[in-house]
C-alpha cells in the first residue's frame, strides 16, 4: 500500500531534503528510520526539496510498504519518532490510493520567511536578524507584483533544471509577529531558490535600495542578474502543503497550517 507521512524538521544540520552522497539529509534519515521500524527497505518521495539549512513545519512524503495487520499507524508513529533524531518529527501517517503522489498531487504550497527585529538567542537558527526595521509598506507594495501567473526567471537559481518558470502565486505579503515579521507566499509551485531570492530582493526594497516599481520591473524583465542576493536559509520554512480532501481528509481547518511555529 501507499502512505502519506506528514512531518516537520529543523534543517540546521542537514544538507537539504534530498538524499545526496557523503552528506546528511532529511530524506536519508527518514528512509533509514522507516526501514528500521518497518523492517523492510523504504524509499520516500517528498512534496518538494528544501535546500541546506531550510526548515519545514509541514512536509509531506509518500512511500510504499506492506504493513503487518498487528502494526497500526499510531504505533508506527510512536516507534518512528523514537528512532528519528530529535530535529525530525513525524505527525501523521495515513493510507492513500496507490497512484497518489506527494509532489504531483499537491495543489498549493506555502513558505514562510521569519525576520526578527529584536535580539533573540532562541531564534538564531530559525530567523534572520535585522538591526533596523525595514519599510514594510514598501515591501508589501513590491510583493503585490508577485500575485498572479508570473514568470519567476528573475528569482530562480541559475541552471536550476526547471522546464519552465511560470508559477501561479496566490498570496505574497509581510505580516507582523511578536518581535519581528514573517513573509508568507503561497503558490501552486516554486522554482529552485525562488523564495530566498524574492525575500532578499524585497529586503532591498525595505532598506530603500530599490523602489517597489523597480522590483516589479525586475520580475517582468526576467533578468536574474538584476535581483538581489538570496536571503540566508535559516529563516525559511516550508509551512504548508495542500492536497485534495480525498487524499488527506478533512482534518485540517480551512486556511490554517498543519503546524504552528512558536514566534
Amino acid at each position: 500500500m501507499r502512505y502519506f507521512l506528514h512531518l516537520a524538521y529543523d534543517g540546521t544540520r542537514f544538507h537539504g531534503w534530498q538524499v545526496q552522497p557523503n552528506t546528511l539529509t532529511v530524506q536519508q534519515e527518514l528512509d533509514r528510520c522507516l526501514s528500521q521500524v518497518l523492517r523492510q527497505p523504504i524509499y520516500t518521495l517528498g512534496s518538494g526539496r528544501t535546500d541546506s539549512g531550510v526548515h519545514a513545519s509541514h512536509q509531506v512524503a509518500h512511500f510504499d510498504a506492506d504493513l503487518p495487520p498487528s502494526l497500526d499507524e499510531a504505533t508506527i508513529l510512536y516507534r518512528l519518532n523514537r528512532a528519528l533524531p530529535p530535529d525530525i518529527a513525524v505527525r501523521r501517517l495515513h493510507a492513500v490510493p496507490d497512484k497518489a503522489h506527494a509532489r504531483f498531487d499537491a495543489e498549493a504550497r506555502t513558505y514562510e520567511y521569519f525576520v526578527r527585529l529584536i535580539p533573540d538567542p532562541f531564534g538564531v537558527n530559525q530567523s534572520l536578524y535585522l538591526d533596523r526595521a525595514p519599510d514594510v509598506a514598501a515591501m508589501n507594495a513590491a510583493a503585490a507584483y508577485l500575485v498572479g501567473s508570473r514568470d519567476f526567471t528573475s528569482f530562480s537559481k541559475v541552471k536550476g533544471g526547471e522546464n519552465h518558470y511560470i508559477c501561479v502565486c496566490y498570496e505574497a505579503g509581510w505580516h507582523p509577529i511578536p518581535g519581528g515579521l514573517v513573509f508568507r507566499i503561497r503558490a501552486n509551485r516554486f522554482v529552485r531558490g525562488m523564495v530566498r531570492l524574492v525575500v532578499g530582493t524585497l529586503l532591498s526594497v525595505g532598506r530603500g535600495k530599490l523602489t517597489p516599481e523597480e522590483f516589479g520591473h525586475i520580475l517582468h524583465t526576467q533578468s536574474r542578474i538584476a535581483a538581489s542576493g538570496a536571503a540566508v536559509a535559516k529563516g525559511l520554512f516550508l509551512s504548508r502543503v495542500e492536497y485534495p480532501v480525498e487524499l488527506v481528509g478533512a482534518e485540517e481547518p480551512t486556511g490554517m497550517p498543519y503546524f504552528v511555529l512558536n514566534s
